[in-house]
């Protein structure tokens, strides 16, 4: 058999694949190139929208096979999340500035937060193609698809404060790398990866909340009257539970 042909070769693929897929929320900057104060602050609103929709789905996906470890889980994501934020404010890291731009600490916890979501995510493909290649396949190719608007909330919070698209589409693709890498240990380990996913899920999810939050809506209320802001967010939320609905 042919190494292409393994599965484990093609478990790591496919969650590679939706890695890649991240890339692509970062397109549109390339055809933008004035951003005005108003588009930072609708830029912000959007992608709470599309992080706290992303929060409930693991919610709910958590919820189906454990509610206290889900819960569990998000508890400690933001216990997690707030330490380190405080953790992120008593230190100075000049040397983000040149690599990601603007807001470069909010930014780090951003980014940082966005990769613990890609474990939940590249566990879900690894269990999922643990049952049949068939459906661990749609299951990738479902969550690629979903990474693109994850791709896009990540490059509306760093293009705006000085990050360049290229550098957007590379810090997009950096987020989802724990997709491949979590995908191949939990095929090969799957009863056990399963036990513990709902926390998995539940730390994501209390830990992009917390951004949201914190950091995303009082910067977009800095730029946008609330009125302005609860209109994107309430459109991104609307925009992504259609977008789920579609590829469901």
């Amino acid at each position: 058999m042919e190494l292409l042909e393994l599965p484990i070769t093609q478990v790591f693929l496919y969650a590679l694949l939706t890695a890649l897929a991240t890339g692509l929320g970062a397109l549109p900057f390339f055809f933008i190139k004035k951003i005005s104060t108003s588009f930072l602050g609708k830029s912000n609103a959007v992608a709470a929208g599309l992080m706290l929709s992303a929060s409930y789905n693991l919610i709910f996906e958590g919820y189906k096979e454990s509610e206290w470890m889900t819960i569990g889980g998000m508890l400690a994501g933001v216990i997690l999340v707030v330490l380190a934020n405080n953790w992120l404010q008593k230190r100075d890291t000049p040397e983000l500035k040149d690599v990601v731009g603007g807001r470069k600490k909010e930014m780090l916890l951003f980014l940082g937060i966005m990769t613990v979501h890609s474990f939940a995510e590249g566990i879900s493909v690894g269990v999922s193609f643990a049952n049949t290649l068939e459906f661990g396949t749609f299951i990738a190719i479902a969550i690629a698809i979903h990474n693109i608007p994850e791709g896009l909330a990540i490059s509306l919070v760093m293009v705006p404060n000085g990050t360049s698209p290229l550098k957007a589409v590379w810090w997009s693709i950096f987020s989802s790398l724990p997709q491949p890498l979590m995908a191949v240990p939990a095929f090969l380990f799957v009863e056990t990866f399963r036990e513990y996913l709902p926390f998995g899920l539940g730390f994501a999810a209390g830990a992009m909340i917390w951004m949201v939050f914190a950091d995303l809506i009082p910067e977009a209320l800095e730029k946008c009257k609330p009125q302005t802001i609860g209109l994107w967010v309430t459109l991104a939320i609307l925009g992504m539970s259609a977008f789920q609905v579609f590829i469901g």
